[in-house]
């Protein structure tokens, strides 16, 4: 079955919002308590990919099995080289390295960017992703005690970084995404993680 890792668009909005439904109406891995529809996912998508990337895997049938994005961790200038990152997968396409694969090239798009860390917010107990992450290299930063209710219970936040490249010594801010867009650097990290995932064929 061939893929491709690409730049989420517009169009993607459907099946994006179809993806992550199940995970904020049927568990505590998401604290949004709606699933935001296809014409929200689309506003989300347009915003982020002002200054973030945001990454679909599809399948040679144009069906959408995952994506992947980072986010700005804080408002604040001093944190803009830090950033929050997401990866959700569906159901029938786990355990073939579509996760893996779109977070490196993720990873991949963010170095290019000029980003240093990333922080991935893991709603425990979810020992799935805390593998996951902890197999990339991510390492525990800290808990977050029941900040969260949902469904019945209070929740624990875990927060797992990750440092993407070394930090410069007099550091300049991040690239804005769409001045990367054109360039051969950027196709190559959209590369980067299509070894890793292995479709049923």
């Amino acid at each position: 079955m061939s893929f491709e890792i690409r730049l989420a668009e517009e169009r993607d909005a459907a099946a994006i919002a179809a993806i992550y439904a199940p995970y904020v109406l049927g568990s505590p891995v998401s604290f949004e308590t709606e699933a935001p529809d296809a014409t929200e996912m689309a506003r989300r998508i347009d915003t982020l990919l002002q200054t973030h990337p945001w990454l679909v895997c599809e399948t040679g049938d144009g069906k959408t099995i995952g994506y992947v994005y980072g986010s700005p961790h804080r408002a604040r200038a001093a944190y803009c080289w830090a950033c929050e990152v997401s990866v959700y997968i569906n159901p029938e396409y786990r355990r073939y390295g579509v996760a893996r694969g779109l977070y490196a090239s993720l990873f991949a798009c963010l170095r290019l960017l000029g980003y240093v860390q990333a922080y991935a917010g893991i709603t425990l107990p979810n020992a799935a992703s805390v593998g996951l992450h902890e197999a990339l290299g991510f390492e525990p930063v800290g808990v977050y005690k029941r900040i969260g209710y949902k469904a019945g219970a209070w929740h624990d936040v875990g927060w797992w970084g990750l440092e993407l490249q070394a930090p410069a010594e007099t550091p300049v801010p991040p690239t804005k995404l769409p001045d990367v867009l054109a360039s051969a650097e950027w196709q190559q990290a959209l590369a980067v993680g299509k070894g890793l995932i292995r479709l049923p064929y």
